[in-house]
This record gives structure tokens, sequence and C-alpha cells, in this order.
């Protein structure tokens, strides 16, 4: 499931026996997502380290299922699901927890801090009523990455004609073939520039 909201549903000043945990929304891809099953969630928290900024995997188990209006207890593709969790809510409050995934543990792809693409740029720029010809990417750009509901600052390391290497600002969870969506800023503003498939 990719996650598209986490928040906190309990009021200030709840006592501690009636906290409920945290809320994860967004859309099962695949698989079956059930009541009582663990789940893994990657990249995770973010943590800092010894002056370092890391990224913690979660596990929990599924508390509550809701579609819609609907309790459930089981959820299957498509719509939307919310997903109650027995994590602390503190670790998914303010959308925290947005672009990580949610899987059975084990099943979820890697965890990546640089990526390569095969990438394909549009002609002009969408959204600027001149329509500026996009210019091809170059090293130590700063590019918008959003690949499924992640998104994160890319660092170009190298780029050519269709193929460019670019760090990560923060990690994504996702699987080679998967498709991105690459943003520049133009005064001020990110615009769609085109799109990349990981290789």
């Amino acid at each position: 499931m990719h996650i598209a909201r986490s928040f906190d549903v309990n009021k200030p000043g709840t006592i501690p026996e009636e906290l409920v945990g945290g809320i994860l929304g967004g859309s099962i891809m695949q698989g079956v997502l059930q009541i009582g099953d663990e789940v893994e969630i990657t990249p995770g928290v973010r943590v800092e380290r010894a002056g370092k900024v890391l990224y913690e995997k979660l596990l929990t188990e599924v508390a509550s299922l809701k579609a819609g209006e609907f309790e459930t207890k089981e959820a299957r593709p498509g719509g939307l699901v919310g997903v109650g969790t027995n994590l602390d809510p503190s670790l998914t409050k303010g959308d925290s927890l947005v672009g990580s995934l949610l899987g059975k543990p084990g099943t979820l792809p890697e965890v990546w801090n640089d990526l390569s693409f095969e990438y394909h740029l549009l002609e002009r720029v969408v959204g600027i009523k001149e329509g500026a010809k996009i210019e091809p990417l170059k090293p130590k750009e700063n590019v918008l990455v959003s690949l499924g509901t992640a998104t994160s600052l890319g660092i170009v390391d190298t780029a050519s004609k269709d193929r460019v290497h670019m760090n990560l600002k923060r990690p994504v969870s996702a699987e080679k073939g998967s498709r991105a969506a690459f943003g520049r800023q133009f005064s001020g503003r990110w615009r769609l520039i085109g799109y990349g498939i990981l290789t």
C-alpha cells in the first residue's frame, strides 16, 4: 500500500489508557490486508543519530480497517483505505509517513538513497504560458522526483541524453520499472518537465 496520509486521531488531554494508535491512509496496490496482520513500513520514520539523518523501517499490527465510512475486516486493491495501527501516534502525526510503503514483512521493495533512470523530457514546460523549452538535465541540478506517493529532491550526479543518476535527499522504497515524474523550478515553482523509469 502507498501511504498518502498519516495522522493522530487522539484529542489533546486523552488519558494514556484511551489512546488510539496512529492511522495510515492510502491505496492498496496488491494483496489483501486483514485485521491482525503484521505489517512493515519502509523507508519508515526519520531519526537523527550522531548528527546523521537516517530512516528506520517500522513494524506494527493492523488494528482496524476502514473503507469510506465502513469498518471492514479486510481490504483489497481499489479505492482508499484507512489502516488503524498499534504505532505510537506521535510517529504518524502531521503526515510524517507519507511516501512510505506498507506491506507484509519481507515483501516490500528495496529502499534507495540514489536512483538511476531511463528518462524522457517533455518538449515544453507544463503550466507556463510561454511554454519554455526544456533543457537537458545537467550534473549538480536539483530535480523534484515523485514516485508513487513519495516526493524527494534529487541531485543529478551524471546525465546523458536518456539516462540519469541522482542522489536523493530523502530515501524512497520502489521497485525497478517504476515510473517517476520529474520537476524543475521555474520562477520559484516546481513544474513538470518529464518522467523516468527506474532501472
